[in-house]
């Protein structure tokens, strides 16, 4: 896998889509072409009920492939295949400086855990998950080994993501 390759990582309501969406935005603020890949529940839909593309889906089509003038999308059924590999929808993306993964507790690249107080369970993943190299927090963590960042100090976690996947400055 790419070491261009950084993942996001917690549990529910841990601030991961936060952390992500304001980690792009700095990122690219920096002049870094950003991708992002998310993982989400099985059963999510980014196309609406009644809508072309939808339809097609529904009709039985394996993949839908919507374009406009601003953007485009292809949207693939499994219709019974297994969940593609993280791998595998990689080497589907267009070239990126760096690609930031959302989920995906399991695989094997670099990671941050984001911890809130608010998050659904508070157990720590970073004992169980040597690919977890940090903490970015909304508290204190006083027995934390690995560094530990705010949840909000955007600018040292992108240093930090910069560094660790090579793209220093």
């Amino acid at each position: 896998m790419s070491n261009r390759v950084f993942g996001i990582t917690g549990w529910k309501n841990s601030g991961k889509t936060t952390l992500t969406e304001k980690l792009v935005a700095e990122l690219v603020r920096r002049g870094r072409r950003v991708s992002t890949v998310k993982h989400a529940h099985h059963d999510f839909d980014i196309d609406k009920e009644g809508a072309d593309s939808f339809r097609h889906r529904q009709a039985g089509a394996s993949e839908v492939a919507i374009v406009s003038g601003r953007r485009w999308a292809l949207m693939h059924e499994l219709r019974g295949e297994e969940e593609p590999k993280l791998a595998d929808i990689l080497g589907r993306l267009a070239p990126a400086d760096i690609v930031i993964v959302e989920g995906y507790k399991r695989e094997s690249h670099f990671k941050i855990e984001a911890r809130r107080t608010a998050a659904k369970d508070r157990a720590p993943l970073a004992p169980s998950d040597p690919s977890i190299i940090a903490v970015a927090a909304d508290h204190p963590q006083p027995n934390e080994t690995l560094p530990v960042f705010d949840l909000d100090d955007i600018a040292s976690i992108a240093d930090f993501i910069e560094e660790r996947v090579g793209l220093n400055r």
